[in-house]
């Protein structure tokens, strides 16, 4: 865990900040991050970045549009050196709150970055930016919000008591997972509107981003009522996402579930996490094919030694995550050669 000195630093670079500019990872613990720390500041802007792995160059034409007087990067492990030394361009100070096991390098040494990853603390522990997010703003009644963030990266988090509490309609008494709580409860239904809002066009995610910064109540999100687009996104979603969920659910092997998929829904990681939840003792494979490229999203006991050697010297291949979950990127050409090498180190 960070000390409560490096906590307590982010709150007062949040304080210091005039116009912050958040650029959040586009998923539930990217989203959630951001909104704890703009609902905490009241001002800025958030961009959610769907390039992967890295936060490029092509987002530093926001620090143009939008004239910040500091960047907040949440839940990103890489950050090219392009948007980096844009940002020294212009004077900005850049923190970068992270929770990945990523080697960062010589990126800390350009301009005025203030890094703060549990990761790479002595005594590393996993838990999501969300939670550190929280952390350092917690206010009461974005306690929702934090859950949300912590759970939609599969952790469940110590307030989890407090929580229940003070929301008990919308999570059953015995929560003991996280996964438990993404797919048995309210909160978890909450999670799963709010990242699948974020699978929309860019406008329509700009006007998630706005009403969940003015929503006071998480039970408003599930009314189900004409005006409610968020739900009414979810649902349209969602029937697309439970046919690939169970029509994945036919490749399960002894060991292993390999799924791959295309078309216009690109939701390898929530599928991957749901079929996790569903075959706790597997490990899971899911690769979503668009164009020239895969994107896979792995879960499992120890996949991010799996995932770093099944695409070793696999040309413009990446990839990494945490322990259990991992992400990697391939090109199609080499998709069969990635999933025979699965098969191999799954098996072995």
């Amino acid at each position: 865990m960070l000390s409560q000195k490096q906590i307590g630093e982010i709150k007062e670079h949040l304080e210091k900040a005039q116009n912050p500019l958040f650029f959040f990872d586009n998923d539930a613990d990217g989203l959630c991050s951001f909104l704890l720390l703009a609902r905490f500041s009241g001002k800025g802007k958030g961009v959610a970045i769907k390039s992967f792995p890295e936060l490029d160059i092509s987002y530093a034409r926001k620090l143009h549009e939008l004239s910040p007087d500091y960047i907040f990067i949440l839940d990103k492990p890489l950050v090219s050196k392009n948007f980096l030394e844009e940002a020294k361009s212009l004077n900005l100070p850049v923190v970068w709150i992270d929770h990945h096991d990523t080697e960062v390098g010589e990126n800390l040494n350009i301009g005025n970055v203030y890094y703060y990853n549990p990761q790479k603390e002595e005594k590393k522990e996993f838990m999501p930016t969300t939670y550190i997010t929280w952390k350092a703003t917690e206010k009461k009644e974005d306690m929702w919000i934090a859950f949300c963030g912590c759970i939609g990266d599969n952790y469940l988090p110590d307030f989890k008591k407090e929580f229940q509490e003070h929301y008990p309609e919308l999570a059953e008494p015995e929560i003991k997972t996280a996964f438990q709580a993404l797919y048995e409860t309210s909160i978890g239904k909450i999670t799963r509107v709010i990242n699948f809002a974020l699978k929309d066009r860019t406008g329509n995610v700009m006007k998630m981003i706005r009403l969940l910064l003015k929503t006071k109540f998480p039970n408003e999100i599930l009314e189900d009522t004409p005006s409610n687009s968020l739900l009414y996104r979810y649902k349209q979603l969602n029937k697309k996402y439970q046919k690939l969920i169970e029509k994945a659910k036919n490749f399960a092997k002894k060991r292993l579930l390999y799924f791959q998929y295309g078309g216009d829904l690109s939701m390898s990681a929530d599928i991957s996490n749901e079929l996790c939840y569903n075959f706790p003792e597997k490990v899971i494979v899911v690769a979503y094919i668009r164009g020239t490229k895969a994107n896979i999203s792995i879960r499992g006991k120890g996949v991010k030694e799996i995932t770093l050697k099944a695409i070793e010297g696999l040309e413009g291949a990446t990839g990494g995550g945490h322990d259990d979950a991992t992400g990697c990127k391939v090109e199609l050409v080499d998709l069969p050669k990635f999933k025979e090498r699965i098969e191999k180190l799954v098996g072995s």
